[in-house]
């Protein structure tokens, strides 16, 4: 019941019977809450006191910033007045302590249920990781979160309890993972699209008269929209009243039905246009999936469970040749744009009854929406919400176009991380162009055959996987519990050995990919260079928002673009530089460009707080 009711449809049908069905626990007859009655009632009995003393003077000289003051409940929040349980799901709160410690009690309880709910999509502190382990020793209590006040009269709403039911933190593994395979398979669809479009790229040149590079445009245009994209929604997602669902379903929702004139589309501009707009509705499950992941798990899990999404998005463009080579083969190109809609639909359909809003702020929020309905009062709100009202259009801008590139221009870690991860990026974008000119001319594969060459990068990220959570699970998480987190470079140290055997895997591909040397040699060139691309953007993806937490949004959003552009690029330039400097010498060109990257990941990890104290965000931020 809790998961359709969080769901896309489930909001809908709330809607629909004005909240009459799928209530949640504070809507049905009968709730109490404790703390909450006993602040209104101090506050009703305060302004009467204040109307009966009308010449009383007044304080005029209340701080600017708010101050919270903590207000001890007059009951177990759980209980209602007559010693009965109010209704919950799943979960009963304990009493929080007895005295004399209730007061000491109640305030860690509170400064644990504000770190927890507004750090869920901030993941990034040693404030956060503290707290966390604290609760992890203590995860068999219930501690209830009372609601706190600030100077100006606003009455902020937490979470009912440090387990309560409808923090993400707190969910099942069963929910996480159902949550978390709904957001992987959503990411592989949506970056399989990219590909699917490759192996027809032929049936393109000859419907629309064209040439191998304008029919690439097909992919660059969908990749381009997909970098553009998460510049506005990733910044939007932030957003309290907006949160991910709001995002996520209405453009999931256009994706697919898109993906069908794109499909039968009969003019060459109509096809690009089409392809980009694809690409950019898209992209919201690219721009916030790390932060959804985030939304649910913890620091010490986060990289295990986040390496889970990365690895679907590698799976993503390595399925598209492979689902569409044989059937483009037998029905022709506009089969594979077909299949894009076949793909992403079901998803689409589980998704909208089954993915739940994970965003704190939005789920607080909403609460605070059904408390000030049930209680009258307008000032019961979340910190989400005051932060949200501070927000302006121009700072949503400002946000979204500009401070993203100000970022990578004045921070030289960051520069060289967006760089060369778009080297790499555009690198593997430009094999969709080098297989069909290796694989059919050499070894006589045909076009499904040279799509399934593709699931070696398959087979290189369970590989990478693999590695990656036996580093974490016996040496990373050890040392975190035993030093804490430590500086952002210590998480760079995959990245190193990636750096290392990368251009290992590029020259053993472009110079093994002849007619004299069997097929696999090359193939297994490729997973090397596909593993070690993983190990580097894992660790690029968590050394970035631990870099600055404050602008970690920014910083994936920055990117994600450069690397999207680069990538675009590479489409389009890849095959006449194959066709020209012939398959190892291009390779080996890219592979050259990617030997510069040891030594500046070496660097970075060596000098990487160096660099950062030179950066003008490092002084609030490192």
């Amino acid at each position: 019941m809790a998961v359709l009711r969080e769901s896309a449809v489930g909001q809908i049908v709330r809607f629909i019977t004005r909240n009459r069905a799928l209530q949640y626990p504070d809507e049905k007859e009968g709730f109490r809450w404790g703390p909450l009655e006993a602040l209104l009632a101090e506050e009703d009995k305060r302004l009467g006191s204040e109307d009966n003393d009308a010449d009383a003077p007044r304080n005029n000289d209340e701080p600017a910033n708010k101050e919270y003051e903590a207000v001890e409940p007059a009951e177990d929040p759980e209980k209602e007045g007559d010693g009965g349980e109010v209704e919950r799901e799943g979960t009963h709160l304990a009493s929080i302590v007895t005295a004399p410690d209730h007061e000491h009690g109640l305030e860690q309880a509170k400064s644990r249920g504000s770190v927890l709910s507004r750090t869920s999509t901030r993941p990034y502190t040693q404030e956060r990781f503290d707290l966390e382990q604290q609760l992890e020793q203590e995860k068999t209590k219930s501690i209830a979160i009372a609601p706190t006040k600030t100077s100006d009269g606003t009455i902020l709403v937490d979470w009912y309890s440090t387990d309560d039911p409808e923090n993400p933190q707190n969910w099942s593994p069963s929910r996480k993972g159902m949550v978390l395979l709904q957001l992987c398979a959503y990411s592989m669809a949506v970056y399989g699209a990219s590909s699917m479009y490759v192996p027809g790229e032929q049936g393109v040149m000859e419907r629309f008269n064209v040439g191998a590079t304008p029919a690439a445009l097909g992919l660059a245009m969908y990749v381009i929209g997909y970098g553009v994209g998460p510049l506005l929604w990733a910044p939007l997602s932030e957003i309290a009243i907006v949160g991910r669902n709001m995002v996520y379903v209405p453009t999931f929702f256009l994706f697919v039905i898109l993906s069908i004139p794109t499909a039968v589309v009969d003019n060459y501009a109509g096809l690009l246009v089409l392809r980009f707009l694809t690409g950019f509705f898209g992209s919201p499950c690219l721009a916030n999936g790390g932060a959804s992941v985030g939304d649910m798990y913890n620091l010490l899990e986060l990289p295990i469970y986040l390496s889970s999404w990365t690895a679907a998005c590698f799976w993503g463009p390595a399925i598209g040749p492979v689902i569409t080579g044989f059937a483009v083969q037998a029905k022709g190109w506009r089969w594979g744009l077909w299949e894009i809609v076949w793909l992403t639909g079901p998803i689409l359909v589980v998704f909208l009854f089954a993915y739940p809003e994970t965003s704190a702020d939005n789920i607080l929020l909403r609460r605070a929406q059904r408390l000030r309905k049930l209680t009258g009062r307008k000032n019961i709100k979340t910190k989400g919400e005051l932060a949200q009202e501070a927000l302006t259009p121009r700072e949503v801008a400002w946000d979204a176009l500009i401070k993203p590139t100000e970022i990578m221009l004045k921070d030289p870690a960051i520069a060289f991380t967006n760089i060369y991860t778009s080297l790499t990026y555009g690198i593997y974008y430009s094999f969709f162009e080098a297989f069909p000119l290796v694989y059919p001319p050499y070894y006589n594969f045909n076009l499904g055959e040279t799509g399934l060459c593709f699931l070696t990068i398959g087979v290189a990220c369970i590989i990478a996987v693999s590695v990656f959570l036996v580093y974490q699970i016996y040496y990373l998480i050890p040392d975190i519990k035993k030093n804490g987190l430590r500086a952002p470079e210590h998480r760079l140290v995959p990245a190193l050995f990636g750096v290392i055997i990368l251009p290992a895997g590029y020259f053993m591909f472009g110079w093994t990919a002849r007619p004299a040397v069997h097929w696999i040699v090359s193939l297994i060139g490729v997973t090397i260079l596909v593993a070690a691309n993983f190990w580097v953007f894992q660790s690029v993806f968590v050394y970035l928002p631990l870099s600055y937490p404050k602008y970690a949004a920014s910083l994936f959003a920055a990117n994600d673009l450069s690397r999207s552009m680069f990538a675009a690029a590479a489409v389009l330039f890849s095959r006449p530089m194959f066709i020209n400097l012939g398959i190892g010498g291009g390779v080996s060109l890219l592979a050259g460009l990617s030997c510069l990257g040891v030594f500046g990941m070496f660097y970075l990890w060596k000098y990487g707080a160096w660099l950062r104290s030179k950066s003008t965000f490092a002084g609030a931020d490192a």
